[in-house]
C-alpha cells in the first residue's frame, strides 16, 4: 500500500469533487412534435463540433479541467453541452496517459453526425425521462445497429458516451440514451426555475421543463433532484426507461432517413449495455416481454436478483454505519501507515453508545468487522470500501434513495435531509445563478456535487461523529418498518429484477473487489439465478478490478487496480459478432487480471499482459 494514502486519498477527494461539480439561454431548434414527446430537438454537429467528444477532441476530454464559459451565469448552449460531455467522459473513464484508452482499445476520434433529444413520459408517470439519439454520418444502414443504454449512477443524458458512444458511434451505430427518470435536471425552489430540453434554465410554466415539482408556497433554499423528489420511485421503471429509449431511437431513425424506412425491431439490430446503475437498467429490461431486444452487455450492474443478493439500501446503509469502524480492524491496518482519521474511531465509540456493538470499544472494530462478514461483505470488497468512506458516498447513496423511495418530496425528506447550496459560514442560502448555470452540465445527480449539499438537520456539531444519527435513522428506515420504512420498503421491492427473456443473449462482467456495488451482492447472485433457470449469461469475474475506472489515473489507485472498461469493449465486440454474424460468445470467466503496481514510485502504461482478457 502507497505510503501516502491519506495525502493521496484527500487529492482523489478533490479531483472526485471536480469531477462531479465543475453554463443558460435559449437557443433556436428544430421541433417535431410526437404523440408521446414534449417535442424533438434536433441540432447537427460537423465542422468543429462532434458526437462523440462535442468539438474538445482527444486533447480537450484528457484535459485536467472543464472547458470553461465565457459568463458562467449564462452559458451557451453549446457551452453546457461540451462541458456536460467533458464531465461524463472524465467521471467513467481512466483518459490517464498510459491508461490504455485509445491506446489498445477505444476511440477518441470526432464523429460528425445528428442529435435528437425529447422528454418522454411513461403512463402513469408524475415526472418525464429524457432520451436521446445520436446519429453518427457513417451510420451502417446495410447493418443497422442501435446502441442503447441508460446513465451511470444518476447522470444526466451524456452519462453513458464513454462507455456505449465511445464503442458504438466510431462503428457506425445509432446511439440512444436515457437518464432513466434520474439525471441533473435541478429544480431551484428559491428562484421557481427548472431545466428545458435543450439545458436551459426557465420559470415554472416558460415551457415544457425536465422535472417541476409540485409548488411550493414557503421561501425555502432547498433544490429539488429528480432522482430523489420525482415521487415515481424511477428505479422501478429502469428497464421501460431503457425500453422507451430504444422506441425513441427507431422514431428518430425514421425522421432522419425517410428514405430507409421503416426503423422497426425486426430489421433493426438492438444492443443495450450500461454500467452500474445503466448496467441494473439493461438487465431489468432484459426481463420485459417482447421480442425487442438482440443482446444485453452489463458492467458493474446495480441489480437486486429475483433469489439472491440484496439490494443497494440495504447494504448502502449498513455500510455507512458499519464500515468506517470496520476498516480500523487489524485486517486494514496496512490501509492506513500514519494512523487513520480520527473519525472512524469516533464511529465505533457511537456504534457502543447506541448498543449496536457490545462492550469495549477497543474491541468494536472486531465486532464491526465480524457483522459484515457474516452479512456477507468480503474483506476484499470492505477493503475497496475504504475510497467510498473517505469520500462518503454511503451517506449520499442513502439519501437520495431513501428520498426516492419514501416518495415524500424536496420539503419531508426522511430523517430530517435537505439539499441546499451553502453561504461562507455553512448556512443553508439561495443558489446564485452561476451555480444554478451549472448544474445540468456539472452535477452528478447525486448530492453533494456542483454546490448543492446534504443539509442534515440532526447532525451534532459537537459530536466528533455528527452524522451518526441520521445515518442511524436511515437504516432503522430498513430494519425497524416504521410507516415511511413500509412505503421505503415497498418501493424498494419493486426494483427486484425479472429472469432476461428465454433465448437473449447476456453478458456481465463485474469487479471482484468492487466496493460500492460488490459483486457478491449483486452480479453474482443474477448470474448464478440466471443460469440455474437455463438462461444464456456468460460472467467476466475480474480480479482486481473495482467500481471507479476514473480513479485509476491516480497512482494509490491504478496501481492497485485494473480497469473494467477493456472488457466492457471486447464483451460488446464480442456481442456485435453474435447478433450480427452468428459468432459465438465467449466462454465464462474468473479473469486473473493483474495491476500495474509503481515503477521507481511512478505507475507504469497499462498492457493488454495486465487485462489478461480471454480469447
Amino acid at each position: 500500500m502507497h505510503s501516502h494514502r491519506q495525502l493521496v486519498l484527500s487529492g482523489a477527494l478533490a479531483t472526485w469533487c471536480l469531477l462531479l461539480a465543475a453554463c443558460a439561454g435559449p437557443s433556436a431548434t428544430r421541433h417535431v412534435s410526437g404523440k408521446t414527446m414534449a417535442g424533438i430537438d434536433l441540432k447537427t454537429y460537423r465542422d468543429g463540433d462532434d458526437l462523440l467528444t462535442g468539438g474538445l477532441g482527444e486533447a480537450g476530454l484528457r484535459a485536467l479541467t472543464p472547458p470553461a464559459c465565457a459568463d458562467p451565469a449564462n452559458p451557451t448552449r453549446e457551452e453546457r453541452r461540451r462541458r456536460a460531455i467533458w464531465a461524463n467522459w472524465r467521471g467513467i473513464a481512466d483518459l490517464a496517459p498510459g491508461g490504455g484508452f485509445g491506446e489498445f482499445y477505444g476511440s477518441l476520434g470526432p464523429v460528425p453526425g445528428r442529435e435528437y433529444q425529447a422528454l418522454k413520459r411513461l403512463p402513469n408517470a408524475k415526472q418525464p425521462h429524457r432520451v436521446m439519439l445520436q446519429l453518427p454520418d457513417n451510420f451502417d444502414t446495410a447493418k443497422r445497429c442501435v446502441v442503447v443504454s441508460a446513465s451511470s449512477g444518476s447522470r444526466g443524458i451524456y452519462g453513458a458516451i464513454a462507455l456505449s458512444g465511445g464503442w458504438g458511434l466510431p462503428r457506425g451505430c445509432a446511439v440512444a440514451y436515457t437518464d432513466k427518470g434520474a439525471g441533473t435536471d435541478y429544480f431551484d425552489v428559491a428562484s421557481d426555475t427548472g431545466v428545458a430540453l435543450d439545458g436551459s434554465r426557465h420559470a415554472r410554466g416558460d415551457g415544457a421543463l425536465a422535472f417541476e415539482p409540485p409548488k411550493s408556497d414557503d421561501e425555502s433554499t432547498d433544490i429539488a433532484v429528480q432522482h430523489a423528489h420525482s415521487g415515481d420511485n424511477p428505479e422501478a421503471d429502469w428497464g421501460r426507461h431503457l425500453k422507451s429509449a430504444a422506441e425513441f431511437a427507431l422514431e428518430a431513425l425514421e425522421l432522419a432517413l425517410p428514405d430507409q424506412g421503416p426503423f422497426t425491431f425486426d430489421n433493426t439490430r438492438v444492443i443495450a449495455v450500461g454500467v452500474s446503475n445503466g448496467g441494473g437498467s439493461v438487465l431489468r429490461a432484459a426481463g420485459l416481454d417482447g421480442d425487442w431486444l438482440d443482446g444485453v452487455v452489463a458492467i458493474s450492474p446495480n441489480i437486486w436478483a429475483g433469489e439472491g443478493g440484496r439490494p443497494l439500501y440495504d447494504y448502502a446503509t449498513e455500510a455507512g454505519l458499519f464500515m468506517s469502524c470496520a476498516l480500523l480492524a487489524d485486517e486494514f491496518a496496512a490501509l492506513w501507515p500514519d494512523g487513520a482519521p480520527p473519525a472512524m474511531a469516533a464511529r465505533c465509540q457511537s456504534l457502543v453508545d447506541a448498543g449496536l456493538l457490545q462492550g469495549d470499544v477497543s474491541k468494536a472494530p472486531a465486532q464491526a468487522l465480524a457483522y459484515m462478514r457474516e452479512r456477507g461483505w468480503s474483506d476484499d470488497a470492505i477493503r475497496t470500501g475504504a475510497m467510498d468512506v473517505q469520500f462518503d458516498l454511503w451517506r449520499a447513496v442513502a439519501v437520495t434513495y431513501a428520498s426516492s423511495y419514501a416518495r415524500t418530496g424536496h420539503a419531508r425528506m426522511p430523517c430530517g435531509y435537505r439539499f441546499s447550496a451553502l453561504d461562507g459560514e455553512g448556512q443553508s442560502t439561495v443558489a446564485d445563478a452561476s451555480m444554478r448555470a451549472a448544474w445540468w452540465s456539472d452535477a452528478s445527480g447525486i448530492p453533494p456535487g456542483a454546490g448543492v449539499q446534504i443539509i442534515d438537520s440532526m447532525a451534532d456539531p459537537t459530536s466528533a461523529d455528527a452524522h451518526f444519527a441520521g445515518l442511524q435513522c436511515l437504516r432503522e428506515l430498513w430494519t425497524d418498518g416504521a410507516t415511511v420504512g413500509t412505503t421505503l420498503r415497498r418501493s424498494v421491492d419493486a426494483t427486484r429484477a425479472s429472469l432476461p427473456r428465454e433465448g437473449l443473449p447476456v453478458f456481465v462482467i463485474h469487479g471482484a473487489v468492487d466496493g460500492l456495488i460488490p459483486e457478491s451482492f449483486t452480479g453474482g447472485p443474477y448470474v448464478r439465478w440466471a443460469q440455474r433457470a437455463g438462461c444464456d449469461v456468460r460472467y467476466w469475474r475480474v480480479d482486481h478490478a473495482q467500481h471507479f475506472d476514473a480513479f485509476l489515473g491516480l497512482p494509490v489507485f491504478g496501481s492497485q487496480y485494473v480497469p473494467l472498461m477493456p472488457y466492457a469493449y471486447r464483451a460488446l465486440d464480442a456481442m456485435w459478432a453474435h447478433v450480427a454474424d452468428a459468432e459465438p460468445l465467449p466462454d465464462s470467466a474468473n479473469i486473473a487480471a493483474k495491476p500495474r503496481g509503481l515503477d521507481d514510485g511512478k505507475l507504469p502504461p497499462l498492457t493488454p499482459k495486465h487485462l489478461a482478457m480471454p480469447d
